[in-house]
């Protein structure tokens, strides 16, 4: 929800950095693995209860996912390959960050720990698969014409979840409780997603079988004329 808003902010402030790492000859590639591999040490971090040393780990993987963007453009070398890379290891992320707080008090954090899983697991799959379909049909995203896949809109989207991260570092006693309440949110976003989605592609596919149809009945007419 936030991430239109967020994003047009932050890009200007990256900037000066992108531009000194190409000049060092860093490729957005390797920031994107480096990031995520700083991000996975947030989990033995959080299983030992070391609250501040990983909200480090995550808020360093989160600017080095901002940076890896802003250089595969800055250097052109913005791709497929590297949005695919780059979306792939942010959605495992997102979920390492929920099994560390369940291995540091399983007790009291695997139910809602599990639920916010199942959750993500619902909001990434819809989030995908419209991006697949969008890309079928050409779908404009105007908010984010930035990015290698098309980002349907929902309640809770990268900012939010990483605002959320924070919270659980800093208030880790009551992982349980924001958890619960930001799965529930999680499942708004499935909801709007699949509603959103089905009827968008459902009215893309009507336009795509009337236009197919008229250039049929076109191409008849101009044969009987000839």
């Amino acid at each position: 929800m936030l991430d239109k808003f967020i994003t047009p902010v932050i890009k200007p402030l990256l900037t000066p950095v992108v531009m000194l790492m190409h000049k060092r000859g860093i490729t957005a590639d390797q920031l994107t693995v480096v990031g995520f591999l700083v991000g996975l040490l947030a989990v033995p971090l959080l299983a030992f209860e070391m609250w501040y040393g990983a909200l480090v780990a995550i808020a360093l993987n989160r600017i080095l996912d901002g940076l890896d963007g802003a250089l595969a453009r800055y250097a052109n070398q913005s791709s497929s390959a590297g949005g695919f890379l780059d979306i792939t290891l942010d959605f495992l992320f997102y979920a390492a960050i929920p099994l560390g707080f369940i291995l540091a008090n399983p007790e009291q954090n695997a139910i809602a720990g599990s639920l916010l899983l199942a959750t993500f697991i619902g909001t990434g799959s819809s989030f995908l698969a419209f991006a697949i379909a969008a890309e079928k049909f050409k779908l404009e995203k105007p908010q984010f014409k930035y990015k290698s896949f098309y980002y349907l809109n929902g309640l809770t989207e990268g900012t939010e979840t990483i605002a959320l991260f924070i919270a659980f570092c800093i208030w880790p006693q009551h992982f349980a409780i924001m958890a619960s309440i930001f799965a529930i949110a999680c499942g708004i976003t499935i909801f709007t997603r699949i509603h959103g989605g089905y009827h968008t592609l459902k009215q893309q596919e009507a336009d795509a079988n009337k236009a197919a149809e008229n250039a049929h009945n076109n191409t008849n007419s101009e044969v009987i004329n000839d």
